[in-house]
């Protein structure tokens, strides 16, 4: 396995090298991102940036690679599992070149061939279901070691399906099953709450049986608690991870789509110098 430079791990278990570390995690998958969409000079750069802190605690302090699923929902979001597999050391250079080419097993919107997730999807809002078939799958296969992450968007919440499954979730406590719901207020029709209201997020899982707690999902200390007494909790838990999609780059103009940003290169430069500035 490859070692990474950016995010060589450390065993120290002093709080603050344990925010830094997972910080520049963060960091490295925004920079990581940054250089997939590069070369097209638009894409999913939004969609890293609100989610890197979530990515870089997951995969820090709860996700165990080869032992746990990772379901992520949003085909778009992979992503954010791209940069962060590269950041373990798992995809290389050669590999990120490739983002979103022909031919490429590295395909923008995710696919069955995605590497670094158990399963994601195209349609949106139907990954929590998928995650709770794998849940379901290891209890009866007696895997009781296992748990099912689960990685979906605040739009996806406006279908049906994701409330059906959490219903079911609850009614079989599958408490082996953990949700991460990157809450950035963005769709591609605009900002979430124009379209719908979905808030209270967190109280309406918990009417559904959910053990839910609503944290600001940049915090990587919060955000650390919280996947740990999901771990703990005898329910299925969902982190609402409140996000923007400008963190993390201050050089983003004040018109940034976040949904699908445009990346020319001077802005493509300035924001590599930003973060590479902070990764020294």
């Amino acid at each position: 396995m490859r070692e990474n430079a950016i995010i060589a791990k450390t065993a120290n278990n002093d709080p603050a090298e344990r925010r830094r570390e997972v910080t520049r995690y963060a960091d490295a998958i925004r920079l990581h991102a940054l250089r997939m969409v590069m070369p097209q000079g638009f894409g999913y750069l939004g969609q890293a940036l609100s989610s890197a802190e979530i990515f870089a605690t997951l995969y820090r302090s709860a996700y165990r690679h080869n032992i746990d699923n990772l379901v992520c929902s949003p085909g778009h979001y992979i992503i954010s599992v791209y940069a962060a597999e590269a950041a373990a050391g798992r995809l290389g250079p050669d590999d990120l070149c490739t983002y979103g080419q022909n031919d490429s097993r590295l395909e923008a919107i995710g696919t069955e061939k995605s590497p670094g997730v158990s399963l994601t999807c195209g349609s949106l809002g139907m990954g929590l279901s998928g995650a709770l078939g794998l849940a379901l799958a290891d209890r009866l296969q007696g895997k009781t070691d296992a748990y099912t992450f689960a990685f979906i968007s605040d739009g996806e919440l406006e279908e049906g399906q994701v409330w059906e499954a959490a219903l079911f979730a609850a009614h079989h406590k599958m408490n082996r099953l953990i949700v991460i719901l990157d809450a950035n207020n963005s769709q591609v029709d605009g900002p979430v709450d124009t379209i719908t209201t979905i808030d209270p997020i967190a109280e309406k899982w918990r009417a559904f049986g959910w053990h839910a707690q609503d944290v600001d999902g940049h915090d990587v200390d919060r955000l650390e608690a919280a996947l740990e007494a999901s771990l703990d909790s005898d329910l299925p838990s969902i982190v609402i991870a409140r996000t923007s999609t400008r963190m993390g780059l201050h050089c983003l103009p004040p018109d940034a789509d976040g949904h699908f940003i445009k990346v020319p290169p001077e802005l493509a430069r300035d924001a590599i110098a930003e973060l590479e500035g902070r990764l020294a």
